[in-house]
């Protein structure tokens, strides 16, 4: 084989190998040396085949191909980071303030609130009653703001007529068969019935209202007619003595 090293180019010149011009042609183990092995082909995509931009990442080991028929977001799509928002006319709690109150002494103990600017902003934060006004104390500082809570949907019961209204409304129409002794009960009825609406939100307020009107009334006029009738009593026993 060492002596038909000179006729390989000429036998196979399709190979394109280049003799070695010194040292050995064959390694020691018969095998061709590394300057004889022709270099590899160059790569040649197939037909239709994108080639990447320049500047194109590949992705890194792993990377999890999505399935067919994912929905890609169109250009200029805006992904939301952080904590979803929250209401800033939403009634705040107690354990919002103390949080708000937390934040605060924190910026005062690292020296970003002065004496009197942590004076004036507990304060507030004591005194508010909205997200919105809490976060606006605490906004400046490295701890953010009252942390946001999502607005959970809150539970409200059917709205119903209350009770006590329907009553003093009764009691105040019989009084024009009780000869007013109906009277005072509609009355007693109606303020009752006026301070649950308050509380319950419930409804009946015009109830309550006509119920105390005809009690009120009633009251009047027999308080006027037993009036008139003790003066006229007087007056008669005064004629008659």
């Amino acid at each position: 084989m060492a002596g038909n090293e000179s006729q390989w180019p000429a036998q196979y010149p399709g190979d394109n190998w280049q003799a070695v011009p010194q040292g050995p042609a064959v390694a020691s183990d018969g095998q061709p040396t590394a300057a004889q092995v022709p270099p590899p082909a160059p790569y040649i995509p197939l037909a239709g085949y994108q080639v990447p931009p320049t500047g194109y990442q590949i992705p890194p080991a792993g990377y999890q191909v999505p399935l067919g028929g994912y929905p890609v977001p169109p250009p200029g799509y805006q992904v939301a980071h952080g904590q979803p928002q929250m209401n800033p006319h939403m009634r705040a709690a107690s354990a919002d303030r103390e949080r708000a109150v937390d934040v605060l002494k924190a910026g005062f103990a690292e020296g970003r609130l002065t004496q009197e600017e942590y004076n004036e902003r507990v304060g507030r934060a004591y005194a508010a009653r909205t997200y919105g006004e809490l976060t606006v104390l605490t906004a400046d500082l490295p701890a953010g703001a009252v942390p946001a809570v999502w607005p959970m949907p809150v539970y409200q019961p059917p709205t119903t007529t209350n009770s006590l209204a329907r009553a003093s409304l009764v009691l105040g129409v019989a009084e024009f068969f009780t000869m007013g002794l109906t009277a005072i009960p509609a009355i007693i009825c109606g303020h009752m019935a006026k301070r649950e609406m308050r509380q319950t939100g419930q409804r009946g307020d015009g109830l309550a209202t006509s119920g105390l009107v005809l009690g009120y009334m009633a009251v009047i006029f027999w308080g006027i007619l037993i009036a008139l009738s003790i003066v006229t009593a007087v007056v008669q026993a005064g004629a008659g003595g």
